[in-house]
């Protein structure tokens, strides 16, 4: 059986996993920009756009002098870029009255979870990836990945049908000091070895604990 224990002790020392998130970013504010592109959609579709939109807007002054037309164009390839382009001018509009240089980052009053739901754009998976990435916040943005491999190793029953649900049945479920990677490790891993479809179970360092068999 795979236990949370038993996952965090192995996954991330056998598969020698550069635990961070794969958004491509260079400041705070992009960070938050990216992750709101990468709702329903892959990192990799979101960083070939992103390299691009940060070196012409790394701020959100910047970003307002873009202009909603503007990143509509350098985004248009991600899915729902009209209403994505409406958020990030929005949250743009919010964060233009702090400082304007490469290296932006969040005044620290936004260091929290409930703060940063208030910002345009951003909800509360949002916002656990950005305040775990930025400042190593022990909150779990809950996506397919995480979802469903919550579910496979039967960490959760189907009655966490929710992002919510599962977060905090994790919470409860997984060691403390492991919160801050839960994030990282458990998306890679569904990313790259315990896949939806064709899991790669014959390099897989749990296949012997593992009850969830796949030929």
């Amino acid at each position: 059986m795979i236990t949370p224990q038993r996952f965090f002790e192995i996954v991330p020392q056998n598969l020698n996993m550069d635990i961070r998130s794969e958004l491509y970013y260079t400041n705070e504010f992009n960070f938050a920009v990216a992750v709101i592109l990468s709702a329903q959609a892959t990192d990799k579709k979101v960083n070939e756009v992103t390299p691009a939109l940060f070196r012409i807007a790394p701020t959100p002054q910047k970003m307002l002098e873009l202009g909603l037309d503007g990143v509509k164009e350098h985004i248009r390839v991600i899915s729902f870029f009209n209403n994505k382009a409406k958020n990030i001018i929005a949250l743009s509009e919010k964060l233009s009255k702090y400082e304007n240089s490469e290296k932006w980052a969040f005044p620290t009053k936004y260091h929290s979870r409930a703060e940063l739901i208030k910002l345009p754009g951003i909800g509360q998976k949002t916002a656990n990836v950005i305040t775990n990435v930025l400042w190593n916040a022990p909150n779990i943005g809950v996506d397919t990945h995480v979802y469903r491999l919550s579910h496979r190793y039967g960490w959760v029953d189907d009655s966490a049908n929710t992002p919510d649900k599962v977060e905090s049945e994790l919470l409860k479920k997984i060691p403390k000091k492991y919160h801050d990677i839960v994030n990282h490790v458990m998306v890679l891993f569904g990313r790259y070895t315990c896949t939806a479809l064709r899991p790669k179970c014959n390099t897989c360092p749990l296949f012997k604990y593992c009850n969830f068999k796949h030929d």
